[in-house]
């Protein structure tokens, strides 16, 4: 059995202060697109994940799946990457939702969405997204998902900057908490719902607030390429350009690249 394990790119991201679980409040719009690992997976003597080794989530995601099935995780799964590791593109987290959902196909009694969600949920706040189907909002700590009908014609460029590197997702916040990140929540939270419920035209996503967690400069360079958006995707440090046509993501792309790896994406529906 093979799928596609989708990127995402967050085209909103507010972030509010610490739950009680420790993880942040936050309130992001999720849009998954064609950038895509492979994930290849068989049934096997005992549980093997291959081509990429630093893969742990794959892994705890089949043996929790065993775990909840009452039976062995005999799987053997092969990942091919696409996507750029630790860039805030949700890589990761959609390997493990794409091989959870291609093992429970393979067991004799199924387990049920909701509990495939539960699942989901216990390893990382984005992997619920990558089972749900379109555009989602992600509310609590992301991972209590809305479905949302935003337009999805149009075309997504993604920079990787030139030696970029991210510290762990867990120091970005402690950075945001730092520069008191989380003061003012409730309103920038209530801006972001106002203006995502005036969307109906792709133009009309350049009117959600910017990226709470993280921000670069090269931004305004992909919107001088003719993006009618361009952000941070999560903790970064990819970032993302909107276009309204492939001509134009196609130019932004090859003249990007005297800053980093670039990639062009439509939006995905689902894996």
């Amino acid at each position: 059995m093979k799928a596609a394990a989708p990127a995402k790119i967050n085209l909103a991201l507010v972030v509010g202060p610490t739950r009680d679980d420790g993880k942040h409040e936050v309130l992001t719009v999720l849009q998954r697109i064609e950038l895509a690992d492979r994930i290849e997976l068989v049934e096997a003597q005992a549980l093997e994940v291959e081509g990429f080794p630093e893969d742990t989530l794959v892994r705890a995601a089949l043996e929790e799946l065993a775990s909840s099935a009452g039976v062995e995780p005999r799987w053997r799964v092969r990942i091919e990457k696409k996507v750029p590791v630790a860039a805030g593109l949700g890589g990761g987290s959609s390997d493990a939702a794409t091989a959870l959902r291609l093992a429970n196909g393979t067991l004799e009694e199924p387990l049920a969405d909701e509990e495939l969600l539960r699942i989901a949920a216990g390893l990382g706040s984005d992997v619920p997204f990558f089972l749900a189907a379109g555009p989602q909002l992600g509310s609590g700590n992301g991972s209590r998902l809305e479905s949302l009908h935003l337009p999805q014609d149009f075309f997504v460029v993604i920079l990787l900057p030139s030696h970029a590197s991210k510290t762990s997702t867990a120091d970005v916040y402690a950075a945001f908490d730092a520069r008191h990140g989380p003061a003012g929540y409730a309103e920038r939270r209530a801006l972001l719902l106002d203006r995502l419920a005036e969307v109906s035209h792709p133009r009309d996503l350049a009117k959600l607030p910017p990226n709470d967690l993280a921000s670069s400069l090269l931004a305004e360079a992909i919107r001088a390429e003719g993006a009618f958006r361009a952000d941070v995707s999560g903790a970064g440090p990819a970032l993302y350009g909107l276009f309204h046509d492939k001509r134009s993501a196609d130019s932004a792309s090859r003249n990007l690249r005297r800053l980093g790896r670039t990639w062009i994406a439509a939006p995905a529906w689902y894996g």
